[in-house]
């Protein structure tokens, strides 16, 4: 006879228990609220991080792994530095 409780059962005593619940005798000041209004955001800040970090690897994983950002400026050359040293790398 290892018969589960049924749901309606579940919430009528649930229910029950919450209806003979006696009120809290607290005071909530108003930076309180702001503190769990500044958790909240923080919160929501959170889950878009992780939603745009497992977005972009799951992009990455499809794509094979390969990055398509350029690795700098094709315009610019490298040039080596002059043999005199008198453009800017003495400072006197």
């Amino acid at each position: 006879m290892n018969r589960k409780p049924d749901a309606a059962i579940m919430m009528v005593a649930l229910l029950g228990l919450l209806g003979f619940a006696p009120h809290a005798q607290a005071y909530l000041d108003p930076s309180t609220g702001s503190m769990i209004l500044s958790a909240i955001v923080g919160l929501f800040a959170t889950a878009a991080l992780a939603i745009k970090t497992w977005w972009y690897k799951l992009k990455s994983l499809f794509r094979g792994g390969r990055d398509n950002k350029p690795s700098g400026r094709a315009d610019v050359e490298k040039q080596p530095p002059s043999a005199s040293g008198d453009e800017g790398s003495r400072r006197s």
